[in-house]
């Protein structure tokens, strides 16, 4: 089966084409680093890692491009940077290792590039100077800002501003939550630049203004996207000349097609006389925790550092593995419940298939079930079912490595298990020896009392002829 992925742009399933089979180009956004990544984050940095793979394996490991961007400057991180008392790149640095570390850990592969916003900022001023050139942005009050209602009466090879989002510019208009300013000409024009305050981070403005500014959300993955998988590969790319300024696969959340996709297509295509930014435009669904959306004031706000680090989610950590696979079982587009139940029929399916394929190393062929499923626009919910079909160990291994899992043995799996306990095996064996000279004292209180500390501890005792022996459930 050829890969077919589906197009929120055109809203159907397509057969995915690169531009050059050579050169496969993916950007998918990344974190702003204010603060934790939450486990709604997780989602697509989980599920487009998935597809990453997919790709290396279809068309060849040194022929994909995955870029996904680290957004460094931002109102939400100068108010944090302000309220901790230190200075924003600090905080920015001190975050972005904490979700490295984070995502690490939920088995992803690093991009190969993760460009910082503040390293293109030169990027970001030549594209807000082309627009203001060519008529599509103006300057009003140390601020420039994009007109929408002036891509949609330039058209032409231009796209339709709001055909991501498949809305009118009435309706935008009618809907759009947007600061009032009296610089402003429409209510749906957005800010490429702005006038830092004091404290702010602040970059030589374009376009002649005098003071110092700073770019608007945007503009800045406008300009990343482009430096690094158009600019970069200048020379490079065999492709049509309308091709030139475009890449394959755009990706994210669904919180992000309107107004950020949608207003990154209309700076990109506007800039660069493009008639596309990406030809693939891919987002995630939405998440909520156990029925709920998630919410700081609902007291259900979850990141994923806390899953992996602490007890606040079901009264335990839980292993990056965990998580991935929990993930994954739902398929992408569709909402995800994410419960505590989930996560425990993940980590016994696991356990399952470490059980299965042992201390085995060998190299494997991935199950074509398996590849099947998952060219069918990332269905792992198919190809997590064939995996459960797999009885011959190598394939199993071979074909969940494509999802990123069973990248260990059993025996370092449960040695990871079993790290998590409040207790280390020579305490494990002393209270079942403790255990056993309460049977022998026949003191029934005694032992029950054990074996439900250990239970709690995630340790399951098994009692036999040869005596006791014991194993992680959790």
């Amino acid at each position: 089966m050829a890969l077919r992925l589906y197009n929120t742009l055109t809203r159907t399933k397509e057969a995915f084409a690169p531009i050059d089979p050579a050169h496969v180009r993916m950007y998918v956004c990344g974190p702003t680093v204010y603060d934790f990544a939450h486990i709604g984050n997780a989602r697509p940095i989980i599920v487009f890692d998935v597809l990453y793979r997919l790709l290396r394996l279809v068309y060849g490991q040194q022929s994909v491009t995955y870029v996904r961007n680290i957004t460094d400057v931002d109102d939400k991180i100068n108010a944090r940077a302000a309220e901790r008392g230190i200075t924003i790149r600090e905080l920015t640095d001190q975050t972005n290792a904490v979700f490295q570390a984070d995502v690490k850990a939920l088995g992803c592969l690093e991009p190969d590039v993760q460009p910082r916003a503040t390293e293109h900022i030169v990027e970001m001023r030549d594209l807000i100077e082309k627009l203001v050139q060519k008529g599509f942005a103006y300057v009003a009050e140390e601020h420039v800002l994009f007109s929408p209602a002036a891509m949609d009466s330039a058209r032409g090879k231009l796209p339709r501003y709001g055909a991501l989002a498949n809305r009118s510019l009435d309706e935008m208009i009618a809907g759009a939550r947007v600061d009032v300013a009296p610089y402003k000409r429409e209510a749906t024009d957005f800010v490429l630049w702005k006038p830092s305050k004091a404290g702010e981070p602040s970059w030589p403005s374009p376009c002649g203004i005098a003071s110092e500014g700073r770019p608007g959300w945007h503009i800045e993955c406008s300009a990343m996207s482009w430096k690094r998988l158009i600019a970069d590969f200048a020379g490079k790319i065999s492709c049509e000349a309308a091709d030139a300024n475009v890449f394959d696969i755009h990706g994210g959340g669904i919180d992000l097609v309107f107004p950020h996709h949608e207003n990154e297509i209309a700076q990109s295509c506007c800039a660069l006389d493009a008639p596309r930014m990406a030809n693939v435009w891919m987002h995630n669904g939405f998440l909520q925790v156990e029925g709920e959306k998630m919410s700081k004031s609902l007291g259900n706000f979850i990141t994923i550092n806390e899953l992996l680090t602490s007890t606040s989610f079901g009264g335990r950590k839980w292993h990056g593995d965990v998580l991935r696979l929990a993930m994954l079982r739902t398929h992408y587009r569709q909402p995800i419940d994410w419960t505590v139940k989930a996560l425990e029929e993940a980590e016994k399916t696991l356990d399952v298939w470490y059980a299965q394929v042992g201390e085995s190393a060998g190299e494997g062929e991935v199950a074509p079930a398996v590849r099947e499923a998952l060219e069918d626009d990332l269905n792992t919910v198919a190809a997590i079912a064939e995996l459960h079909k797999l009885t011959d160990t190598k394939s199993l291994k071979a074909s969940a490595n494509l999802f990123g899992l069973l990248q260990l043995t059993q025996s370092q799996w449960l040695a990871l298990k079993q790290a998590d306990l409040d207790i280390d095996p020579a305490e494990i064996d002393q209270l079942i020896a403790d255990r056993l000279a309460a049977r022998a004292a026949k003191n029934w209180a005694e032992s029950d009392r054990i074996r439900d500390l250990l239970a709690a501890k995630g340790v399951a005792l098994k009692d036999g002829k040869d005596g006791t022996t014991w194993e992680v459930k959790r």
